[in-house]
C-alpha cells in the first residue's frame, strides 16, 4: 500500500498539546479538529498541508496527554501517515486504532519540508523521491494493516460484526 506525499519535518518531543491544544478537545468533528492541527507548532500548518502529506519526526512523537483527538486532528488535515523515529506509547495505539499509519524510523535527517515522500507501509521503505536516499522503517504487522485499511478499530469491528 504505496503512500506519496510532501513531507512535513518535525523535531524531538512533539507533545500532544502542540499537535492539538487543549481548547479544541470540544471538538469532535474529524474536520473540525483537522483545522486545528499543530495549531500550536506553526498557526499556518493547515494553509499549507495538502491530503496525502507525511508527518516525519523525531524521538518520542505524541508525548505528553494521551488525547486521542491528536492523531485524529492529523487524520482529520489530510495527513496520511506519521513516521517518526519513535512514538509515545499511547498516541502510536491512538493513530493506528484510527486508522492513521505511524512507523518508527529514524528518517528525519533524509528530509526536508515539501521533499516528495514515499512510503510502502507492507514493506516499511521511506524514500524521498527528491534525493533518491532510503531508510527501512518496521513493517506494520498485518492485522494492524487491516485495522488501517478498514479505517480504524472500531470499524473492523464493526464489519467483523455478525449481521442481524
Amino acid at each position: 500500500m504505496p503512500i506519496t506525499g510532501r513531507a512535513w519535518v518535525f523535531g524531538d518531543k512533539v507533545d500532544t498539546d502542540v499537535i492539538l491544544p487543549g481548547k479544541y478537545l470540544v471538538l469532535s468533528d474529524e474536520g473540525e479538529l483537522g483545522k486545528h492541527a499543530l495549531e500550536g507548532f506553526d498557526p499556518g500548518f493547515v494553509t499549507k498541508v495538502q491530503p496525502g502529506d507525511i508527518i516525519v519526526g523525531g524521538r518520542y512523537f505524541g508525548c505528553g496527554s494521551s488525547r486521542e483527538q491528536a492523531p485524529v486532528a492529523l487524520k482529520g488535515v489530510g495527513i496520511a501517515a506519521v513516521v517518526a523515529e519513535t512514538f509515545a506509547r499511547i498516541f502510536y495505539r491512538n493513530a493506528l486504532n484510527i486508522g492513521l499509519p505511524a512507523l518508527e524510523c529514524r528518517a528525519r535527517h533524509l528530509f526536508q519540508d515539501g521533499d516528495p515522500v514515499s512510503l510502502n507501509l507492507e514493506t516499511g521503505e521511506i524514500r524521498n523521491l527528491r534525493t533518491g536516499q532510503m531508510a527501512q522503517a518496521k513493517p506494520i504487522p498485518p492485522f494492524m494493516m487491516d485495522i488501517i485499511a478498514a479505517g480504524g478499530l472500531m470499524n473492523k469491528i464493526r464489519v467483523s460484526l455478525p449481521k442481524g
